[in-house]
């Protein structure tokens, strides 16, 4: 059978993964996938040290490789939005497949990409845009193909999960961690897309729509980043049987679909709950299977290489098949008039801290404040001050809306008796 080739965007930490798997296990890869796959061309601003190109055809110029009619499948391993945006679509105009790992490119520019690939009867393969090495997409969207998809809950940042892992273990604040994560390469020097969730949210947004076959909505999901939380919200949710991971939540509700990552406190006892450092975890919930729980590298050279090149063996697998009998982009059609529910109105438990005077009856206001709202209380703790100083009361409550927790906090930080902001934290079971 006629050799599959390949051009590669991009040689820095994934895309020097990709080729060194691709070269390292050809023979392997060829069993597997039926036919010879190979790396035909590179476009790469810079060497990476940890490559050996041998005599692969090299260019600076992403042009190339996009025009180069030879190539079958383009390979885009550069990331963001501007250059990587024109080499998928310019790979797809000249009727290429393409492998992406993306995230950023398909949560925000997807739903375009994918109408020009089926346009042009070409597929664009995506795996290694959320969870790295952990083969998710194709779980969901075919393993799972069965059932009606209730829940997807993950933990879909590393840098995230570590620093929150390290706070729990060792009791270290948040920019001492945040640091460490610096200099052991786990974050950027901008930490924003990580700590503040929007990295977590592209991959969510991802997998709430081939999860529950809607469109791809970014600018809809909620996001709140892991900066606010504080050494001593760790140490109360461990008290109560909990543990806090940057969780990004998706569930299908009657009145429409959460779309959501912040903070999470989760049960100790959730398989979820011990997943830590930098491992990713995602749990799907299908009405047929049940809880299904996928847990494994987030990123790095090897584990998102792992992906990449699955999904160029899956397309060598089908690339003389019409495009109507591959598998859908996102799964199935889209559904275009479900609700993405703002967060006002979605529906969890919370967890609250804050900082009241220690003298009679200032409990029994913030309750009452509580009470007036229908918001029934699990578990309070109050520590009593050491010296003479704000005691501070630890709330958990039942279910309850959003809107309603935020009318409730504003009336508590509003008594004359409450020091400074409420911290909230919110509460899933994932039961």
């Amino acid at each position: 059978m006629k050799p599959v080739k390949v051009g590669i965007c991009g040689l820095g930490t994934v895309g020097g993964g990709t080729f060194n798997v691709l070269t390292r296990n050809a023979k392997e890869i060829a069993r597997r996938a039926g036919r010879d796959i190979i790396v035909s061309q590179v476009a790469m601003r810079h060497p990476n040290p940890d490559v050996t190109i041998g005599d692969v055809a090299t260019t600076d110029d992403v042009q190339d490789v996009i025009n180069n009619p030879d190539i079958d499948i383009v390979v885009e391993l550069i990331g963001g939005y501007t250059v990587a945006k024109d080499v998928v679509m310019g790979a797809i105009a000249n009727g290429k497949h393409v492998v992406t790992a993306n995230k950023a490119l398909i949560a925000v520019h997807g739903e375009e990409i994918f109408a020009a690939a089926e346009e042009k009867g070409v597929s664009v393969m995506y795996e290694a845009a959320v969870a790295g090495g952990i083969p998710i997409i194709k779980a969901v969207r075919e393993g799972l193909a069965a059932n009606r998809i209730n829940c997807v809950a993950g933990i879909i940042n590393g840098t995230g999960n570590f620093i929150l892992t390290e706070m729990r273990d060792k009791g270290r604040d948040f920019a001492d961690v945040l640091k460490e994560a610096q200099e052991l390469g786990y974050a950027e020097a901008d930490p924003t897309f990580d700590v503040e969730g929007i990295d977590a949210a592209h991959k969510l947004t991802i997998l709430a729509s081939i999860a529950y076959g809607i469109p791809l909505q970014f600018e809809r999901c909620y996001t709140e980043g892991i900066s606010k939380i504080a050494p001593e919200d760790v140490a109360y949710a461990e008290e109560l049987g909990y543990r806090i991971k940057h969780l990004g939540v998706s569930r299908r509700t009657d009145a429409g679909i959460d779309l959501r990552v912040h903070p999470t406190m989760i049960p100790d006892s959730r398989p979820i709950a011990n997943v830590d450092g930098v491992m990713n975890a995602v749990m799907v919930k299908g009405d047929a299977v049940g809880d299904t729980l996928y847990v494994g590298a987030g990123a790095g050279a090897g584990p998102t290489a792992s992906a990449v090149v699955a999904d160029i063996m899956d397309l060598a697998r089908v690339l003389d098949v019409p495009a109507s009998a591959r598998v859908s982009h996102m799964a199935f059609d889209r559904i275009k008039d479900v609700n993405v529910l703002p967060i006002d109105e979605i529906r969890t438990c919370y967890y609250l801290r804050l900082q009241v005077q220690d003298k009679a009856g200032v409990l029994a206001k913030v309750t009452g404040i509580l009470s007036e709202r229908g918001i029934n209380i699990e578990a309070i703790i109050q520590k009593e001050p050491a010296d003479h100083a704000n005691a501070q009361v630890i709330l958990l409550t039942h279910l309850v809306t959003e809107k309603v927790m935020n009318d409730a906090i504003d009336a508590i930080e509003a008594l004359d008796s409450t020091e400074g902001k409420v911290t909230r934290i919110r509460v899933e079971h994932l039961d």
